[in-house]
């Protein structure tokens, strides 16, 4: 079975459609970490990076000042009819901890009302506040997404999905 082609605009506009996903992180002692955040998105001029605010001193950015490889993923469950497997993009890629005045973190959180409210909320202590920031390795996989209901009906195998970043993208 071989995944689908999506082009990357479509997935870019879906990313930037959603700011909640799950970052997964490696602990010191090699273990999985999980961990639910609030991200914003890079301009679309410049590399593709995803930004969270969060605490110098969480599990999360210990995580990654130890080890940047991280993995995300962002679902985008059906409403209507719950009893639906969500679909999804996913990816693997590296993270940084940057300072919570970082001007291109800060901006991305400028472009929707829940994110402007969790950084008037979150970045209140510059001591404590910091940005991750997240870069998607060239590839991003996801299942079912650009599909309707009945297509995944017919055809579940068609629900796998990739797109690549472009060069100028990453």
């Amino acid at each position: 079975m071989s995944a689908r082609v999506l082009p990357f605009d479509y997935v870019e506009g879906e990313l930037r459609k959603k700011h909640f996903g799950i970052i997964g992180t490696v602990t010191p002692d090699g273990r999985s970490h999980t961990t639910a955040i609030v991200y914003g998105v890079s301009a679309p001029e410049v590399p593709l990076a995803l930004y969270v605010l969060t605490e110098a001193g969480l599990k999360k950015t210990r995580n990654i000042r130890a080890n940047p490889n991280v993995s995300f993923v962002i679902t985008f469950p059906h409403h209507v009819l719950r009893f639906v497997p969500a679909s999804c993009i996913q990816f693997q890629g590296r993270a940084e901890v940057l300072p919570g005045d970082d001007p291109d973190a800060r901006a991305a959180f400028q472009r929707n009302q829940v994110l402007r409210v969790t950084l008037e909320q979150g970045a209140s202590d510059p001591e404590r506040a910091v940005f991750l920031k997240i870069a998607p390795d060239a590839k991003i996989f996801g299942y079912g997404l650009g599909m309707s209901l009945l297509e995944l009906r017919r055809d579940i195998e068609a629900g796998p999905f990739v797109t690549t970043v472009p060069a100028e993208r990453l």
